[in-house]
This record gives C-alpha cells, structure tokens and sequence, in this order.
C-alpha cells in the first residue's frame, strides 16, 4: 500500500465532467481521476473484463459513468463497480484530497 500521495493537477485543470489520468509511482498502478459534479473519485485506470485503459473510454458526465471502448463495459465512477457485462467486476477505487490548490491521489490497496 502506497502511503505517497500523486500529484494529479491543480484543482481548476479538472473542472466537472473532465478526467485525468495520473500515474501512482510507488505502486506502478495508472490512475483515472473524475470530476463528476463537483465530487471527485479515482478508479485504477483498467477495465477490470480485459487488460484496457478505462482512460480510452467515454466519461458519461451526465450518468457518472465511463465506458471501456474495447467491449462496452460501464463501470460507476463513485465506486468502480459493473454495470453491465462483459464486466462482472469492480474496478478498484482509491482516495483522493485537494490540498494546496491540487488534486491528489494514492493507490490505497494492501
């Protein structure tokens, strides 16, 4: 588990609707971090039905979703879980803060 927190981008580069992806050194583990109304949530930055960037994908502002491009799997941006198949499983999910006029994120898995 990463204790380092990732620098993402300042918090006006990320405003509602937009993502960016950030890369967690300690872990080596590619993160997708959304601005979904305000809120911000971080999944890893891999579909959990095939080895693909989620990045690839569409972010469904409006729903809070993101659709791998490769198969069609949806996956809830608040807690990575599947919405529709070939996806069975959750994408992992991980913390994020604004501190210091950023966005900030860690890979928080044991």
């Amino acid at each position: 588990m990463s204790e380092t927190w990732t620098f993402v981008c300042a918090t006006a580069e990320l405003l509602p609707g937009e993502m960016r992806t950030a890369f967690d050194e300690v872990t080596g583990a590619s993160i997708l971090v959304f601005n979904y109304g305000g809120d911000l949530y971080a999944l890893e930055d891999q579909c959990s039905h095939e080895d693909f960037p989620l990045s690839s994908g569409e972010f469904d502002a409006a729903g809070g979703t993101i659709e791998c491009v490769l198969h069609g799997a949806r996956f809830d941006v608040r807690d990575g879980r599947a919405l529709c198949a070939p996806a069975y499983e959750p994408v992992a999910k991980f913390p994020t803060r604004v501190e210091h006029g950023g966005v900030w994120t860690r890979d928080d898995r044991d």
